[in-house]
């Protein structure tokens, strides 16, 4: 059979291989990073052979559980999504342009001085719908702008002072002198301790 010089086009669209492609590279580009972690954390801490294989043997389970129950919860994901979408466009604005009835409690509550939710609530943003509080309560704090121009949470009131007391037993001042430089250290520890909880 004769060669053909022949050139075919094969325009097909393959984002679906590459993402493919993408997520293999990606696991076993992980499970290099686990294999080689478990050996350096038996290496440094003188774990037996076997409890190091049992280990990597693990972690190495869990890693292929996650892989696989991975579409599985973005299926679900997904479809919690689609369904919570669908309930918020029933109750969009447009749909009660011309008037509505609503029952149930409907309050409207004012986090202007901010507040504490204490279970899920939606609530509007500029790319869509948000939830807070499906983990447990949470603070809504408000802005203000400082002297310095940053934007942040404003604490009222300056802090009640604090005194740090030093009791520094030294027989003559030789040994003071040589405690010294102890004692600046623990200053300095406490000064910056103090600075973090401003």
């Amino acid at each position: 059979m004769p060669k053909s010089d022949e050139t075919y086009i094969v325009d097909a669209d393959t984002r679906g291989f590459e993402a493919a492609m993408k997520a293999a590279s990606d696991s076993t580009r992980h499970f290099g990073s686990v294999f080689t972690a478990t050996l350096k954390s038996a290496v440094t801490s003188g774990k037996s052979l076997e409890d190091t294989v049992r280990a990597l043997a693990m972690r190495l389970s869990t890693l292929a559980l996650n892989s696989a129950l991975a579409p599985i919860q973005k299926s679900i994901s997904g479809s919690f999504d689609a369904l919570l979408q669908n309930l918020l466009a029933a109750n969009a604005p447009g749909r009660f342009a011309k008037g509505g009835a609503f029952s149930g409690s409907g309050a409207l509550t004012a986090f202007a001085r901010g507040g504490v939710v204490t279970g899920p609530t939606l609530f509007p943003h500029r790319s869509g719908i948000g939830l807070m509080g499906e983990a447990g309560a949470e603070a809504v704090l408000p802005l203000s702008r400082g002297a310095d121009g940053r934007l942040g949470v404003a604490a009222d009131g300056a802090g009640a002072p604090v005194n740090v007391t030093f009791n520094v037993q030294a027989r003559d001042a030789e040994s003071f002198r040589r405690s010294e430089s102890q004692l600046t250290a623990m200053l300095a520890r406490t000064v910056r301790r103090g600075s973090r909880n401003l």
